[in-house]
């Protein structure tokens, strides 16, 4: 039988750099047993103090824009040229029948996943909404804790996780591909007002001309969205995995800003708003799961469901009746 280790046991290990019970305690608060959440919840507040001293950046993008490529390249720069610490959640789709993930994100990124200076975490998007869970965010808290001084959410495409990501991250970064015209109409108005920045991937040999192009056609429709609370205009920027170029200026356009948000003070505001957003997603998701585990929820939702599906009874009057139970 293997050891259980204790709350101590992983929040000192985390705290002395030790990937493997970093790995272990990630696979601790993604575990849905009640023992597992009640372990995971003491290792959580003993490493609490340590976290929030990483930048935290979400990345996303259509797909094909090459999102794994591009993080390795910007991974190396930050480890190999600044000598950061580099933490990648990369939340991936989940198989249905074994609810693991499916793409292996290290071996998308050989290079960085060698690295010692990076830890990549593939973590199965399960049932939740788009691929983004409540562990994600505690996976993000064990990293800080950790000492990792940057640390990227790779989500898994343009879609429904990004205002999740959005609203645990400091800066998110669109990636999109050249041929603007087309990529407009089909990326969502509210994605790229999330956007901090947005940059064109893959500007290399015969693209390189339609992403210049595209960068102005993006930079002039960010224009028309209005200011952001952070006061910050989103930049637009090129870049190329394969020839390295534009590589260093995304990191360049993320700590400045940091520098502006910090000295307007909407830095430490955003985070504070994102901790008060997530007691109130952890109070509704603990109450949602609470509610459906009742017996008499159990009992009554397969005929209620039934009558909604007929027309036989409102969708609200069959909610009213399952919440007084």
């Amino acid at each position: 039988m293997a050891r259980r280790f204790s709350a101590s046991d992983y929040s000192d290990g985390i705290l002395s750099g030790n990937r493997v019970r970093l790995s272990q305690a990630i696979t601790l608060v993604e575990s849905t047993l009640p023992s597992d959440q009640q372990l995971a919840q003491q290792v959580l507040d003993q490493v609490l103090p340590h976290a929030g001293r990483s930048v935290r950046v979400g990345i996303t993008g259509v797909p094909g824009v090459g999102k794994s490529t591009f993080i390795e390249a910007l991974g190396l720069h930050l480890t190999n040229d600044l000598g950061k610490r580099l933490a990648v959640l990369a939340v991936d789709p989940s198989s249905q029948r074994s609810g693991g993930s499916i793409l292996g994100d290290k071996t998308r990124m050989n290079l960085l996943a060698a690295h010692e200076q990076a830890y990549i975490r593939p973590s199965p998007a399960g049932r939740s909404l788009g691929g983004v869970t409540r562990s994600t965010r505690e996976a993000l808290i064990l990293c800080e804790a950790a000492g990792f001084d940057v640390i990227f959410i790779e989500t898994v495409g343009v879609g429904q996780s990004e205002t999740a990501v959005h609203g645990m991250v400091d800066f998110f970064l669109l990636l999109m591909l050249a041929g603007a015209g087309d990529e407009l109409q089909g990326i969502k108005k509210g994605i790229m007002e999330m956007a901090d920045a947005v940059t064109i991937t893959k500007a290399d040999g015969p693209n390189e001309t339609a992403a210049k192009m595209a960068r102005r056609e993006y930079q002039n429709a960010l224009h028309l969205f209005p200011l952001a609370p952070s006061g910050w205009n989103p930049v637009v920027t090129t870049s190329s995995a394969v020839t390295g170029a534009g590589v260093a200026e995304v990191w360049q356009v993320m700590e400045q800003y940091v520098r502006q948000t910090q000295e307007s003070g909407y830095f430490q505001r955003r985070r504070q708003e994102q901790n008060l957003h997530w007691l109130y997603e952890a109070i509704r998701q603990g109450l949602e799961e609470q509610f459906y585990a009742k017996a008499s929820v159990q009992q009554q939702l397969p005929a209620l469901r039934q009558q909604v599906i007929e027309g036989s009874k409102s969708a609200f009057g069959a909610a009213a009746e399952l919440l007084g139970l």
